[in-house]
């Protein structure tokens, strides 16, 4: 870094943000257009002297390809990398300090709004003040004045306790990150888990596959990746991709920990697909009751107790705090019967429009209808039962056409 005299850019590992140093004179040189540029994309840092990135890693592309398009060398990284724990300390402890600076900027806007409509405020129970009429002599033109510039500075007073109250506002939103409240919700902690855990995957995906095309490039083949386009990259290029998927791995894997750690604090996960049945009544997102309608390998829908609107949440497991009630429901068979027919609307390519054919049901189970057109092969559907309008509704979808879903009411739950 020393040694560097020219203008360059470097990424603070400390921050995640990119930043530009350039000389003074080379910055006043360059143009407005490329100026603006910089400035929709960097922001001043008075205390570093340097323009400090909008965005932090891993979304610094853009931002490298404006440095690198006003001719700054890349000088690398430089700093050490936080912990994700410390990251989030730090953003805490910022978020405080924002918020003592807006408490001190609310408290001195409602003193000067306090100190504007004082003489206003002093005049109460004077009503000759407030009613004497305007008279065309010195004294009168010059009470008329003061009394103006009184009025004038008791609505500037408004306009200051509207800063106050804006002040106040913000000041709440950075206490709300400062105390990281969201770190005590099971349900979000959860979903940052799971987001981790994709990223995880998807990076160490693209790390197989570049350590592929070494190894092709290694025997003197031309590597294609997983579309079976050919890759035009250099080895260096390659391994330079590789790395930077290195460093977000191991990121990742420190905020993967964290999260981990923060359920592990919560008391962890206690329900999943096996000890939550359909029927159950349980207690989700801190006191919401809820009736278990349908179950997946993750989430699980409900139908909400208290709502009259049949409000029907979709919840991971991790949101439920407790079962309030068990015993599971018995499952409904669907009414779809063997001889019934629909006519459905359907698109003949070979025709170039859509024609009506009546779908026959030939088979039936518990779960699926067959059904047929014609002397077409019979193919499967499985019904679908929703709730809807406080009762419940099975529907079937049999084709993409006009008419092509069917829906049968069964009337109200009495679950």
């Amino acid at each position: 870094m020393e040694n560097i005299t020219q203008d360059y850019f470097i990424v603070n590992k400390e921050t995640g943000k990119l930043e530009l140093h350039f000389d003074k004179a080379t910055y006043q040189a360059l143009d407005d257009d490329a100026k603006a540029e910089i400035k929709s994309n960097f922001l001043w840092g008075r205390r570093s002297g340097c323009w400090i990135s909008r965005c932090k890693e891993p979304n610094l592309y853009h931002a490298k390809r404006v440095a690198q398009k006003h001719g700054l060398i890349d000088a690398g990284k430089t700093g050490e990398r936080l912990s994700f724990a410390e990251q989030m300390e730090r953003k805490a402890e910022r978020a405080e300090r924002r918020a003592e600076r807006y408490d001190a900027r609310s408290e001195a806007a409602e003193k000067r709004g306090e100190a504007l409509q004082k003489p206003i405020n002093d005049m109460h129970g004077d009503i000759a003040f407030f009613t004497q009429p305007n008279i065309n002599a010195s004294a009168g033109r010059a009470f008329t004045r003061r009394r103006e510039k009184m009025f004038a500075a008791f609505d500037r007073g408004f306009e200051e306790f509207r800063k106050s109250a804006y002040w106040q506002g913000r000041a709440k939103t950075a206490r709300a990150t400062a105390s990281q409240k969201e770190l005590q919700n099971r349900g979000f902690v959860q979903r940052r888990i799971a987001e981790r855990e994709s990223s995880i995957r998807k990076v160490k995906k693209g790390i197989e596959e570049y350590e592929g095309f070494l190894n092709a490039l290694d025997k003197g083949e031309t590597p294609r990746d997983h579309h079976g386009w050919e890759v035009k990259l250099t080895p260096e290029q390659v391994q330079e991709q590789i790395e930077a998927w290195l460093d977000r791995l191991e990121a990742l894997l420190d905020e993967l920990g964290f999260y981990q750690g923060c359920m592990e604090s919560l008391g962890g996960v206690k329900f999943n697909r096996d000890n939550i049945k359909v029927g159950y009544h349980v207690r989700y997102r801190g006191k919401s009751i809820g009736e278990v309608i349908s179950r997946g390998p993750k989430n699980c829908t409900l139908r909400d107790i208290d709502s009259r609107f049949n409000y029907t949440p979709v919840v991971s497991y991790a949101e439920i705090d407790e079962i309030v009630r068990t015993g599971e429901a018995v499952e409904d068979a669907h009414p779809f019967r063997v001889g019934e027919e629909f006519t459905c609307s359907r698109w003949i390519p070979s025709q170039g429009r859509s024609v009506d054919c009546v779908y026959r049901i030939v088979k039936v189970t518990d779960k699926t209808v067959t059904l047929q057109t014609g002397d077409e092969k019979p193919f499967i559907r499985k019904p679908t039962k929703a709730p809807r309008d406080g009762g419940w509704e099975w529907w079937m979808r049999i084709n993409d056409g006009y008419r092509g879903t069917i829906t049968r009411k069964v009337g109200c739950n009495t679950k």
